[in-house]
């Protein structure tokens, strides 16, 4: 058994929002409070959030978390 972590980000669009309920609803599960930030290279806001998922298998990093 094994807890994966992810990091999703996103330009502060409904994509953001769909990027994270897409997650919940493959069983991932809010971590922590969402983030805000203003990115200077594009000057356009990006929001964070962090989910985390149980699973029944040993973690490798070759893991591609979205599909698990």
């Amino acid at each position: 058994m094994s807890t994966l972590y992810r990091l999703l980000t996103e330009e502060d669009t409904s994509a953001f929002c769909h990027k994270v309920t897409e997650a919940l609803a493959k069983g991932w599960v809010l971590h922590g409070d969402p983030v805000y930030a203003f990115d200077a290279s594009t000057g356009k806001m990006r929001c964070g959030q962090a989910v985390t998922k149980e699973v029944d298998a040993d973690y490798t990093p070759d893991m591609k978390l979205g599909a698990q």
